[in-house]
């Protein structure tokens, strides 16, 4: 009875919400120290879109040309903290996405697509979890993505004397379904969706196979060493993947729309793909992959670091 009684908490501890709840932690944190990378990468994306010539303070305004342009930009322009304006859905998003994506690839690997017999996860079966648990919980966060690329523009809008669109997540979330009904919430999900895909191939595909690959073939322990040069490669396979379909994401979800709630400027995710490549090239898809591969690498580095030591501290499993 007593072995019983001190097994209880070690499965409760292991429970799909307990792993749920800090999963939700851990890119909480990873959120928080790199969102002013995010902001510029959206930044970055949003220029050279078609549209009437700005103006700021009476003066044309000069397009931001780079990374730390764009950042150093926002700073003086707008003030220091508004490098974290729209941090609140973004950290509402990741805990419903990241939450979502990790506890689904950790059941898809552990009990339904399974270990080979030598405890190996296949790499075939690594890409279908990864993508399959990418594409989910991005359509489940589709909502705080739509409103944090919204209130992220707002800084620029009102720099451009353009009225602001929005004053807080809860009035861009009451706007957006006002305008579009619910339906409006998942305004750009078709490209956010691939997008997570892809990029959740790239981090969690990469990073269950990297940290495996450095367990069985190197010296390296199952330490923080290993966790961080697993994560260092996803950020970068995450953010090659990622980067095309995320500059699609932005520009539809930034885009003004009527009061049926359609897009202005894009009418799907294909009109966007080739009016951005004819009027810009096919080169500006990966505009902002370096901010975007900046912060994916920290970002992927301070979450998988943070996940594995919580994960450890509450008696959980490595990932």
């Amino acid at each position: 009875m007593s072995e019983e009684v001190k097994q209880r908490p070690a499965r409760d501890l292991s429970s799909l919400p307990a792993k749920f709840v800090l999963t939700a932690c851990a890119a909480a944190v990873a959120e928080i120290v790199t969102f002013p990378l995010d902001l510029t990468k959206t930044r970055l994306q949003i220029q050279g879109e078609a549209g009437p010539r700005q103006f700021i303070g009476g003066q044309a305004a000069k397009p931001y040309r780079g990374m730390i342009q764009t950042a150093v930009g926002i700073v003086k322009e707008e003030g220091l903290f508004k490098l974290w304006q729209g941090v609140t859905p973004a950290i509402c998003r990741h805990i419903v996405y990241s939450g979502i994506r990790i506890v689904t690839y950790e059941k898809l690997r552990d009990s339904v697509l399974c270990k080979d017999e030598d405890g190996c996860f296949p790499l075939w079966k690594a890409v279908i979890g990864g993508m399959l648990g990418g594409a989910l919980g991005q359509f489940f966060a589709s909502p705080t993505d739509l409103v944090k690329i919204q209130m992220q523009m707002e800084g620029k809008r009102r720099l451009e004397g353009k009225p602001p669109r929005v004053h807080g997540i809860i009035h861009a979330f009451v706007k957006i379904v006002s305008e579009g009904g619910i339906r409006g919430l998942w305004a750009g999900w078709i490209p956010n969706v691939q997008r997570a895909a892809l990029v959740s191939l790239g981090d969690l595909t990469t990073y269950d196979t990297v940290k495996q690959f450095l367990l069985r073939n190197t010296t390296l322990k199952d330490n923080s060493l290993c966790h961080g040069l697993s994560s260092i490669c996803a950020g970068l396979v995450a953010a090659t993947l990622g980067t095309p379909a995320d500059v699609i994401k932005s520009r539809i979800m930034n885009q003004t729309r009527d009061k049926q709630g359609r897009g202005l400027q894009y009418t799907s995710t294909i009109d966007c793909l080739m009016k951005t490549i004819k009027r810009e090239g096919f080169m500006s898809l990966y505009k902002g992959f370096l901010p975007t591969w900046t912060r994916m690498a920290p970002w992927s580095m301070t979450f998988w670091l943070t996940f594995e030591q919580i994960r450890r501290l509450s008696g959980i499993d490595s990932f």
